[in-house]
């Protein structure tokens, strides 16, 4: 496994994505992942599965300090006291004492977000929650959070052939963590004539290219969801080669 470090944290670059994953299907995706070695795991409110993580997670055997849990507060949820009660609620279903990272999970421009941010502050300070970030947030959006709390992270839809340029230049500049969700473009990344040629040079998968790919660049960890076991292993998989600088350069062209 590799790590970023970053604002005193380290992070495995790979994790496990949980959306759309319900009741015992994710508490057995959980838990394999787990087995197999992940120890960034990513859930939210809003997916209803928080409870199946947890019990996985306890059922587990991995020790609590080793894992990075993420989970997020819905968009409705955002005003000072709705972002507490979220936290309670979330740490209640994932049967643990604090939240490592906590997200905003949509932006809501009907919320004032100095009150949302306010109340993210409360639960670093209550230690309910150890890092605040966001998710889906633009650069601006991210700024004017920025403007109430220290962001540790900003999570969004980034695979390659969708560039999320400058808010990536914007996260390196300024020493926040990017997180790619739908890292993999649900399945579909592998439609791609650089990615089938530099995987066929290292002897490897079209996906296990694009996830590389991102976890080389600087400040960026992937989340693949799999529910599948196999999956799982193969997406874990990718820190036994390294693209070079011409195979990037070729990639970066067809990324944009």
């Amino acid at each position: 496994m590799e790590y970023v470090e970053i604002q005193g944290e380290r992070v495995a670059k790979i994790g496990l994505g949980t959306w759309n994953m319900r009741g015992q299907a994710c508490y057995r995706a959980t838990l394999s992942a787990l087995e197999l070695g992940y120890r960034h795991i990513d859930t939210a409110e809003m997916y209803g599965n928080e409870s199946e993580v947890g019990r996985a997670i306890a059922d587990s055997g991995v020790d609590r300090s080793e894992l990075f849990l993420v989970t997020k507060v819905s968009g409705s949820h955002l005003s000072h006291s709705g972002v507490l009660q979220a936290a309670e609620s979330s740490l209640q279903r994932l049967s643990l004492q604090s939240i490592d990272l906590y997200l905003v999970h949509w932006p809501n421009d009907r919320i004032p977000i100095e009150g949302t941010m306010a109340g993210m502050n409360e639960l670093v300070e209550n230690g309910k929650v150890r890092r605040i970030g966001v998710s889906n947030f633009s650069v601006r959006q991210l700024e004017q959070a920025e403007a109430y709390a220290r962001i540790f992270a900003n999570q969004i839809e980034y695979y390659i052939g969708h560039p999320q340029e400058s808010m990536l230049q914007y996260c390196q500049e300024n020493g926040i963590l990017l997180t790619a969700y739908s890292p993999l473009n649900r399945g579909h990344v592998g439609r791609n004539q650089a990615l089938e040629a530099t995987a066929d040079a290292h002897g490897v998968t079209a996906a296990q290219v694009a996830l590389r790919w991102l976890i080389q660049q600087e400040n960026v960890v992937a989340i693949p969801k799999s529910e599948h076991p196999g999956r799982q292993r193969e997406n874990l998989d990718v820190f036994g080669f390294e693209l070079s600088s011409d195979q990037i350069a070729q990639l970066a062209s067809a990324h944009r």
